[in-house]
């Protein structure tokens, strides 16, 4: 999958739930600069989680082998810094939890796994723009990622210089039917456009040029009779 979402040269690839074994083959399946971080720790040895999902994907997923993020940037731009948050530690959980008043479901919940979201600062001949990939909690009560991706703009907004772009991609595991923080970015005081129509998977754009998102059809991810990711590319062109 790697390999073909790369092979139209894109400038920036932002992936989620990437295998931790797999963030050291990355750069060699795409030909671009990686930048990983990992979300969640694997319980097993690197190299033993790449047999273990090797022999049987299905069972062996990310609660063994762990999971990350990554940005993938292509030759002549060059990231000159890189910074992540996590978007769910403890005191951030309990603040919600009590200005939510979150049920107890939901709170065992949030607590499973880390999330994080990364930010890049990318060089593109004299000028810079931010990249940041998230991939948010998945949950029946909707409040849990929106809590955590309007922690990840007000993180990505301060780190943005004034008047310096900006995109930020991932699995929000939001939709706009169903997000109040994607309703809230989209307005003139955070000036984000871009959102996905329909699905889970964004690209918010601010300070570039941009077209409409795209979303793959599946015929374009199918080889054979296997559908390459369970997550259909968004694409999105910026200038």
């Amino acid at each position: 999958m790697v390999r073909l979402v790369t092979a139209d040269a894109p400038d920036v690839v932002c992936l989620q739930e990437v295998p931790v074994w797999a963030l050291s083959r990355l750069e060699g399946w795409s030909g671009m600069t990686v930048v990983g971080d990992v979300a969640r720790r694997p319980l097993v040895p690197v190299e033993l989680g790449r047999i273990l999902s090797a022999y049987n994907v299905l069972v062996f997923r990310s609660a063994v082998t762990g999971q990350a993020n990554a940005i993938l940037v292509r030759s002549p731009l060059v990231v000159v810094e890189h910074r992540r948050v996590v978007l769910n530690p403890f005191r951030f959980r309990r603040a919600q939890t009590h200005k939510e008043a979150l049920p107890r479901a939901a709170q065992l919940h949030w607590a499973k796994e880390r999330r994080v979201c990364q930010a890049l600062r990318v060089r593109r001949g004299d000028a810079t723009f931010i990249a940041a990939n998230l991939h948010a909690t998945g949950y029946p009560d909707k409040r849990l990622a929106d809590a955590e991706l309007l922690r990840a703009a007000v993180f990505v907004d301060g780190l943005a210089l004034p008047g310096e772009p900006v995109f930020v991609a991932g699995d929000f595991n939001l939709s706009v039917q169903t997000s109040r923080t994607l309703a809230d970015l989209m307005t003139p005081e955070w000036g984000f456009s871009g959102a996905t129509p329909t699905g889970i998977d964004h690209v918010l754009v601010r300070g570039f040029r941009a077209g409409g998102p795209r979303r793959w059809p599946d015929d374009r991810r199918r080889r054979g009779k296997v559908l390459l990711s369970d997550h259909a590319p968004v694409e999105v062109e910026v200038e």
